[in-house]
């Protein structure tokens, strides 16, 4: 029987597997943890290695991107270009992240970290699943796509950006992107930093909510004061702080904020009917959650909630004695800490002015208050029947031989960013599960899906080259 394409590039990756996974314990061997100012030349040590390690892999250009300014400097990241042959190529750019979080061993860890194993068909280490195992993966697909179409170049203008500061918010990356737009421009980005539903349900995202954050503080007395003497005659900071949380849903869990779902789009029938198509067990899920009970918008599922409707939360609430016994005082000041998951038609500056509006409304005379917004994320979406995403459900359908289903992600990352700086659709392939421990003592992923996200890879530039652009 005469090979096939899809034969030889499996062939390729069970011939080089050895040395790829080698490649990827020394990369996670490398404490990249951005979060931790001590370990900033171990960030930089990460993207010199990811620079070298692309340039091997037959990148001609790779160069590390110096992030914010000489007296503030921030975490590198690393860019690569490899040009196809074809002019007409569509211009991919991959982007993740190489920077992870912090770990210890005494944080619940069973082996060192930084210093990976192999288990029982799992990799564990730090970085592993989020997100150098998915970063890397690339390297050694576009190594088998040019075994099987025998090319000397890829089928698409590829372009990778390896961002350093994912793990502490992105503070530069929107910067970046803007100085180095012209350098970035691609007809597609491909985000390997998300994951499937499990590992018998391969699944492709398409789409990550946005997120606002923000801290009211509240200040009443000068000091504390006797609740007995003064109280009923003065504002309590600690009741103003009650009322705000008490105010920001109704009945129906809805938000209350006057204009905060202005612009939401809307489900279609078609993705209800595609999370519907997902394997949920309600029980198993409440038991991860460790949660005796769901709640949330009337009128929508549970993952619908999760993925595709805006939310409200309460991060912290605080104010007044905390002590053993009582304290019969009139707390001198208050604060909440609240978030705020977007999606798709939402502005995080509009949301902004909508919460800093209702708040002030709420907040008595004799109460000073001050509000502070954290920088935003914006909600992605790609469209269902964007030709690029068929080409990564054709990608990833023909490396995991059945059906590709649809899901979304309720977390937030700096996608958007992309999207709206350069203009092109954002296209997520992961292929981490929910049990691989994300941020969590014992991260790890699981090496039979790690190889599949190679053989998508593989596919995926072919894919995208043959589809409308």
């Amino acid at each position: 029987m005469s090979e096939t394409p899809d034969s030889v590039v499996r062939t390729y990756i069970e011939t080089h597997r050895a040395a790829f996974l080698d490649d990827l314990a020394e990369w996670l061997r490398i404490p990249s943890v951005s979060a931790e100012p001590e370990r900033a030349a171990d960030v930089r040590r990460s993207a010199d290695w990811l620079a070298a390690k692309l340039a091997e892999t037959g990148f001609p250009v790779t160069e590390v991107w110096e992030t914010g300014t000489p007296a503030a400097p921030g975490a590198p990241a690393v860019f690569a270009e490899w040009p196809s042959d074809d002019p007409e190529a569509p211009t991919v750019l991959v982007y993740g992240h190489h920077d992870v979080q912090p770990a210890a061993r005494e944080d619940g860890w069973l082996t060192d970290p930084f210093d990976p194993v192999v288990r029982d068909g799992r990799l564990y280490g730090r970085g592993a699943a989020d997100d150098k195992g998915q970063v890397f993966f690339h390297t050694l697909g576009v190594r088998a796509h040019l075994a099987a179409t025998g090319r000397t170049s890829p089928a698409v203008h590829l372009k990778f950006l390896v961002e350093g500061e994912e793990e502490s918010g992105s503070p530069h990356f929107l910067d970046l992107v803007g100085r180095q737009a012209a350098r970035l421009a691609a007809d597609v980005v491909t985000v390997s930093d998300t994951g499937m539903w499990s590992r018998d349900t391969p699944t492709v995202c398409t789409g990550m909510r946005g997120l606002a954050e923000c801290e009211i503080e509240l200040y009443g007395p000068d000091e504390d004061i006797h609740s007995g003497s003064f109280g009923g005659a003065v504002p309590n900071p600690a009741t103003v702080a009650a009322r705000l949380v008490a105010a920001l849903h109704d009945a129906d869990e809805r938000v209350a904020v006057p204009g905060f779902y202005d612009g939401v789009a809307e489900l279609t029938e078609t993705e209800r009917a595609l999370f519907a198509e997902l394997p949920f067990d309600e029980q198993e899920w409440l038991g991860t959650a460790r949660s005796q009970g769901t709640l949330g918008e009337a009128g929508y599922s549970t993952l619908e909630r999760l993925w595709a409707r805006p939310t409200a939360e309460v991060n912290g609430i605080g104010g007044g004695y905390q002590g053993p016994g009582s304290k019969t005082i009139i707390p001198a000041s208050a604060m909440l800490k609240l978030s705020f998951r977007l999606v798709e038609g939402q502005d995080p500056d509009r949301i902004e002015r909508s919460v800093r509006a209702w708040a002030q409304a709420r907040i008595p005379a004799g109460i000073r208050h001050k509000i502070t917004f954290g920088p935003a994320t914006r909600p992605c979406l790609t469209p269902l029947d964007h030709p690029a995403l068929q080409a990564v459900v054709r990608a990833m359908g023909r490396a995991f031989g059945q059906k590709i289903r649809h899901t979304r992600a309720g977390g937030s990352g700096p996608a958007a960013d992309l999207r709206d700086v350069l203009g092109a659709p954002v296209l997520f392939l992961g292929v981490s599960v929910p049990s691989d421990g994300w941020h969590s003592p014992n991260e790890k992923i699981e090496l039979e899906l790690l190889l599949k996200g190679v053989e998508s890879s593989a596919y995926l530039w072919g894919e995208l080259a043959a589809a409308p652009h």
